[in-house]
């Protein structure tokens, strides 16, 4: 479950990589409400203390995580939102240089074509971000609401 490189303390121990793909893989088709996670010891090494503070440093991985992915989550969208903005305000300049200054010099036919190939970029790129990216991103984000709302039990067999 920890990191076996990781000397400190269970209660600021890094989780094992291994630990959270499978609690990933195990929790992909279950619903947010009534998730338990058991975790089995055998009874000989079984210590309640030391359950109460992986209990705690689990809970508080969850919730850090939880809390940075779903701003991560929040940037990409406003920045999305930034990127649609600057493509419609560079796409209007572009129109407004076709109109005005079309065929009066080189360097106003110049910043036609930057403009206009950029506004498209920055428009795109920002619909992109909003529709895909975030959305790739909104499995991680579930994970962690999950096991965040999960009971976290110890047992043995």
């Amino acid at each position: 479950m920890f990191s076996d490189f990781d000397p400190r303390p269970y209660s600021v121990r890094s989780l094992s990589v291994d630990f959270i793909d499978e609690t990933k893989r195990a929790s992909i088709d279950k619903a947010v409400s009534g998730l338990e996670l058991h975790l089995i010891a055998p009874k000989r090494l079984r210590n309640q203390k030391l359950e109460k503070i992986i209990k705690k440093r689990l809970k508080s991985h969850f919730k850090k995580h939880l809390r940075k992915v779903h701003f991560q989550n929040r940037r990409m969208i406003h920045k999305g939102i930034a990127f649609i903005i600057t493509g419609a305000i560079t796409m209007f300049l572009a129109t407004v240089f076709l109109f005005r200054y079309a065929n009066q010099d080189m360097f106003k036919h110049f910043m036609l074509i930057l403009l206009e190939p950029a506004g498209w970029f920055f428009f795109w790129e920002g619909l992109n971000m909003i529709i895909f990216e975030a959305e790739h991103k909104k499995p991680e984000e579930e994970f962690y609401r999950k096991m965040t709302a999960c009971a976290i039990k110890f047992t043995s067999r």
